[in-house]
């Protein structure tokens, strides 16, 4: 027999009763909604960073809070989700989470202080983790199998496309027409909108209260490795990782506190652990656990990656960077689509994943190519591609991990397939982001070896550059110190560009390695998952 917690809070938590077409439109629509508040929240510090620090006059480390503050904490609510649906239904849970995510993001648009917008920034990662885990186990009990393909694109348009696509450009217009803050104010009327749709939704009654003992001692040691992991993750790259004590120790200490929780959730499982290992017995679930790390790095390792690239090589402005992922929305909503379409023709979900890798890889590799002449509509082609292969990718890993797995276990999925996408993300930005510093320096060195008194190429682009500002106007002497200081500039550049490109190829050698990984993955569980059905009960 499969084991299951002794109250198996979740199980109530199911809807029992068909949906009527009004009822199952708003709930859908609301759900949306309420994803999208946690998308545009989520991103909000990518872009508005440095326009943040100097209205709220913080450092670097200070600011640091309200990003591992936030990242921590909705990773704790993923788990926690859960154990509160449990206790207030899922149907109280989002629409109390969409309502504290309206009203902390409205109050962060009219504060300027560091230790409000902190627990600002920490109700609203609560809220986050809460709404999205309550949200798509409400779409997953409510809805039959067969409408799951199309409902579950429909969810990842506010959950996956918003952030990959819409928030970015969304917030660099904000930025550069008026105010951080109003990217804030921006969620408010969404949230309205999805809190009124939710509170019109009745379900009728989806759960029975239960007193479920809450497992406090998993919980706190997971809160300790979320922030001190979340934190090394986020700011390692900066402090050049183990060189700081700090780093060293918080990864110490992160470490432990996971082991322990592991082994604490081990021995609690029959007295209300946060995680019911019972879940990794499916075999679906346990394969696309293990794809959503993947997954995660290609989301958010791309939508790092682009950006970045487009402000701080090509000198775009924060809309122009945003603006640049937005054309590749309509095709991630068209691929969701055609997924969806295919599912429910009876294709089994896995056949569009290697596409998706395929198409993503292809991505990386024409995006490694880029320079520093590159445009938009140089880099078009591949960011548009790069929309189809997401689509691809997420809706076939959502429904392979999710779909198949029973009723009482369907919020832990919920929760632990998004503890996946977000470490994921996690690992695979600060991968990305230590390869370039060291990349960008080794690059400065090997260029400027070549950079040496008497190298007749040196030394004519050098009189060529001094000639033109000379003609200028400018004095001979100065435009001589001039030219060199212009040479420097462009051995930097040229280091960065190569940099990203080696970065861009990374991620596409990423996916190469780990298409095989997966594979065999799917092949050991699938064995393991036979053998084990074979056995007597």
């Amino acid at each position: 027999m499969t084991p299951t917690h002794a109250t198996d809070p979740v199980e109530a938590a199911s809807v029992s009763h068909p949906l009527g077409a009004t009822s199952a439109a708003l709930l859908v629509v609301g759900v949306t909604l309420s994803a999208l508040t946690e998308a545009v929240a989520s991103t909000i510090l990518s872009f508005g960073r440095l326009d943040m620090l100097g209205d709220i006059h913080a450092t670097p480390d200070e600011f640091a809070r309200l990003d591992v503050g936030y990242t921590a904490v909705k990773l704790c609510f993923f788990l926690l989700a859960p154990w509160l649906m449990g206790r207030l239904s899922a149907q109280t849970c989002l629409r109390a989470a969409t309502g504290l995510m309206t009203l902390a993001c409205g109050c962060a648009a009219f504060t300027a202080n560091l230790d409000l917008l902190f627990f600002l920034r920490l109700l609203q990662g609560m809220s986050g983790g809460l709404l999205l885990v309550s949200g798509q186990t409400m779409l997953l009990q409510a809805f039959p199998r067969t409408q799951q393909p199309i409902i579950q694109a429909l969810f990842a348009m506010g959950a996956v496309v918003a952030p990959a696509t819409l928030a970015p450009s969304m917030q660099g217009w904000f930025i550069d027409t008026l105010s951080w803050t109003w990217i804030f104010l921006a969620i408010v009327p969404v949230g309205l909108a999805g809190v009124a749709i939710l509170a019109s939704t009745n379900l009728g009654k989806d759960t029975e209260v239960h007193q479920a003992r809450l497992d406090w001692i998993g919980l706190a040691l997971f809160t300790i490795a979320a922030f001190c992991l979340t934190y090394v993750f986020n700011q390692g790259s900066r402090w050049n990782w183990l060189e700081e004590p700090r780093i060293g120790r918080l990864s110490a200490i992160g470490g432990l506190a996971f082991l322990l929780f592991l082994l604490q959730q081990f021995r609690a499982q029959r007295n209300g652990a946060l995680l019911n290992f019972a879940i990794f017995r499916d075999e679906g679930f346990a394969f696309g656990f293990l794809a959503s790390f993947a997954a995660g790095v290609a989301l958010f390792g791309s939508a790092y990656l682009i950006p970045s690239f487009a402000v701080s090589v090509l000198g775009m402005t924060a809309t122009g960077a945003g603006m640049l992922l937005l054309p590749s929305g309509g095709v991630f909503i068209a691929s969701l689509l055609i997924t969806a379409f295919l599912v429910r023709r009876g294709r089994p979900p896995i056949i569009t994943v290697p596409f998706g890798i395929l198409i993503f890889m292809a991505t990386m590799w024409m995006l490694s190519g880029s320079n520093g002449e590159s445009g938009a509509p140089d880099m078009m082609p591949a960011i548009v591609l790069r929309g189809f292969g997401l689509g691809f990718l997420f809706l076939s890993i959502t429904l392979i991990t999710l779909v198949d797995l029973q009723r009482p276990l369907v919020a832990y999925g919920v929760g632990l397939f998004n503890v996946g996408r977000q470490t994921g993300g996690l690992l695979g930005v600060a991968f990305l982001e230590t390869l370039i510093d060291h990349q960008t320096a080794l690059n400065k060195s090997v260029l400027g070896a070549h950079i040496v008194p008497g190298n007749i190429a040196v030394s004519e682009h050098i009189a060529m550059m001094t000639k033109a500002l000379t003609a200028r106007g400018m004095e001979a002497g100065a435009a001589a110190q001039s030219a060199i200081q212009m040479l420097g500039r462009e051995i930097a550049t040229q280091a960065t560009v190569i940099a990203f490109n080696t970065a861009f190829l990374t991620i596409a050698l990423f996916f190469l390695a780990a298409a095989p990984v997966l594979v065999t993955a799917k092949i050991v569980i699938s064995k393991f998952s036979k053998a084990s059905r074979r056995q007597p009960s």
